[in-house]
């Protein structure tokens, strides 16, 4: 997951991405000497996120408590722009970025400015669908949310639950399907409660099965350069690899919901707004080299960016519509 930087100007992250009805997925890193070609997405003129959402979670297999807070406390950070100041007024130390900073970019998104709230949450411990899921069973958790055009269903699955595609060409997709279409796949009369086409997302805990693909940096990478892995912020791998899957996806999610708004390359594999800066997390990022990042002195964790009670996250860069940069935190 990494971009260029200056002497390694020939490097650049290759994504595979695989888009099945319309989804976009967040894909593993794979490096491969190409010419960089230039981040420029372009608008498509479709429809975009706007407005408020809430972002209900679907728990498939077993979470500690402690897991569910990380991505809890990680969307309510969202709209909490004093978070990291608040932090910092505790630790006595200067303020970092907060998460809803980094979210704020997606505003630039004409016509942008989602605000994403914690919604509901569904445990489903007894992995209901099985061990083995497809993208359609997937689609069927996410209906399982009641989902509408005011929310984003979240299915997040399990270190020992395989789902088709998982670690080979992508670490979580986003898509969108209609109310009918969830009724059917459920065949349950909460699905038809849901209005019209609504998006939902999957991530998977890659801490048992691919952690180098879709964990990096907080794990040896399975491809390209072999630089140290980086500590966690939230004392564990999966999570925080979870972590930045979900930010991927949330922005892509809102600001190309449908396929037909922000992004580069070919509507089946299209490079979104965090996609096309997989990798950078800091300033001076190159392939195998997350960039320069903040470190707690007493854990010796890696981070960027600070929420709600002063938790710590490392958010992936994202491309800003107003410089045409892929722009870092710090």
């Amino acid at each position: 997951m990494a971009h260029k930087r200056g002497r390694l100007v020939g490097w650049v992250l290759l994504l595979l991405a695989v888009a099945i009805a319309g989804a976009a997925a967040a894909t593993p890193r794979q490096l491969f000497l190409v010419t960089q070609a230039p981040v420029t997405l372009t608008n498509h003129h479709g429809e975009l996120l706007t407005g408020n959402y809430s972002v209900n979670l679907l728990w498939y297999g077993r979470f500690t408590p402690a897991q569910r807070a990380t991505v809890a406390d990680f969307l309510l950070s969202m709209s909490s722009p004093s978070a990291a100041a608040e932090a910092a007024a505790v630790s006595g130390g200067p303020a970092a970025p907060s998460v809803a900073s980094w979210w704020a970019t997606t505003a630039r998104y004409h016509p942008g400015a989602a605000r994403l709230s914690l919604g509901r949450q569904v445990l489903d411990a007894s992995l209901s669908l099985g061990r083995r899921l497809s993208e359609t069973s997937l689609a069927a958790l996410a209906a399982r949310l009641s989902p509408h055009r005011g929310s984003i269903a979240v299915v997040i699955t399990a270190p020992d639950v395989l789902v088709d595609g998982f670690c080979l060409s992508h670490c979580g997709l986003h898509a969108s399907a209609t109310s009918a279409a969830a009724a059917a796949a459920t065949a349950s009369p909460a699905a038809t409660r849901g209005r019209g086409r609504f998006a939902y997302a999957w991530v998977g805990n890659a801490a048992e099965q691919c952690p180098g693909e879709c964990a990096w940096p907080f794990h040896q990478p399975a491809y390209g350069p072999q630089a140290p892995p980086l500590v966690s912020p939230n004392a564990d791998v999966g999570m925080d690899g979870i972590i930045i899957n979900l930010a991927t996806l949330l922005a892509g999610a809102v600001t190309n919901p449908y396929g037909g708004g922000y992004f580069q390359g070919p509507t089946e594999a299209p490079l979104e707004a965090v996609t096309a800066c997989t990798g950078m997390f800091g300033a001076g990022a190159y392939p195998g080299y997350p960039g320069q990042l903040p470190v707690d002195a007493a854990t010796g964790a890696s981070y960027n960016a600070v929420g709600v009670a002063g938790r710590r996250f490392l958010l992936p860069a994202m491309w800003d519509p107003k410089t045409s940069q892929c722009s870092t935190l710090v």
